[in-house]
């Protein structure tokens, strides 16, 4: 309540980039007074036994982690963890640092409960992430989206991907494969069934050959038809991936509440919150059901309360994920996604 109240309208009076950096700053220097993260844990986490899944060999506290984008590079997992998450995604990550697309590149739409971002992966690259992840030796699971730099042309894409994932492979539980971001402009074409199926097999084969070999998950677009949904699900049968994480943003400005004159000036970028919530779980229930319920999905978009969170599971997400929601509604939604998880003795 005070965050709505209070904290978000003061926020939100503020560009959105500039605000997320002194947040997680301001974060970081709070949690170094005496108390206060142990505070936080007491007031935020949840740790019944109902919550607890295992997926893919890797025990979550919790259904409710941290989508990707918010802690790109690996600066914050362990600070965000004290709100409740039990996993969070860092990147997207390339092996090359990228400033990413000209500001101004992230817009609130307050009335749709949205953001439309082209932040264009902006990052530190792999090495100094995989650094931040050994320096501050992680509380909490770690998930590590990866993607290729901006100037790579795609027929050098895996290289891209193989080399990230070498890098990360010590210091993340799980990967997710990015190859659906709309802020870059080719890197869609991977999604083709010839290229993805390339692609994803590299990574496998990578995988299997490691002395520990970690999940690997594929990130998918909300603006897929269901013929390509359908190659997907082939895919994933064929290369035996861990599972796809549903959805990332998406090109579409389908009923939206906010001025079309501000729509068109804000101009490209992914549509991220509410708008995408039913589309969303669409694209879960048609992966579950396809699938038999064989490939998992952590379902993602559109989560802005409680209730939206219970939709993705009841459409068979085994784990959701949260990013604009917990920026319109604060870190009290993990806990309230949580009781209602609870309530519901999903």
């Amino acid at each position: 309540m005070l965050y709505r109240i209070v904290i978000r309208p003061l926020l939100f009076l503020f560009e959105p980039e500039s605000v997320h950096n002194f947040t997680v700053f301001m974060l970081k220097v709070v949690l170094y007074l005496p108390g206060i993260r142990t505070l936080l844990k007491f007031c935020y986490g949840r740790s019944e036994k109902i919550l607890e899944r295992e997926l893919f060999g890797i025990k979550f506290k919790n259904p409710v982690g941290l989508a990707a984008g918010f802690d790109k590079n690996a600066r914050h997992y362990n600070d965000l963890a004290s709100f409740g998450f039990s996993f969070i995604e860092i990147g997207t990550v390339t092996p090359l640092p990228q400033p990413g697309n000209p500001k101004p590149r992230c817009f609130r739409l307050p009335r749709d409960k949205a953001l439309v971002n082209r932040m264009g992966i902006n990052n530190d690259g792999a090495e100094r992430i995989a650094r931040n992840l050994r320096k501050y030796n992680p509380q909490i699971i770690i998930g590590g989206n990866i993607g290729k730099n901006t100037e790579t042309p795609n027929n050098k894409a895996i290289d891209d991907y193989v080399r990230c994932f070498d890098i990360l492979h010590e210091v993340v539980d799980y990967f997710v494969v990015n190859v659906s971001c709309p802020n870059i402009g080719d890197i869609k074409e991977l999604q083709d069934a010839d290229n993805l199926l390339e692609l994803l097999s590299e990574l496998q084969k990578l995988s299997a050959a490691k002395p520990s070999p970690k999940p690997i998950l594929l990130k998918i677009s909300p603006d897929l038809n269901y013929h390509q949904l359908d190659e997907l699900i082939e895919i994933a049968k064929k290369t035996e991936i861990a599972g796809f994480v549903a959805t990332n943003t998406t090109v579409l400005r389908d009923n939206l509440n906010t001025n079309d004159r501000i729509i068109r000036k804000i101009g490209k970028g992914g549509l991220s919150g509410l708008p995408l919530r039913s589309r969303s779980t669409e694209v879960i229930r048609y992966l579950v059901e396809k699938s038999e319920g064989k490939i998992p999905v952590i379902g993602v978009g559109g989560i802005i309360s409680p209730r939206d969170a219970i939709e993705k599971i009841n459409a068979g997400a085994s784990l959701v994920q949260l990013y604009t929601g917990f920026i319109y509604e604060g870190p009290s939604l993990i806990k309230k996604v949580n009781k209602e998880i609870i309530r519901n003795k999903l």
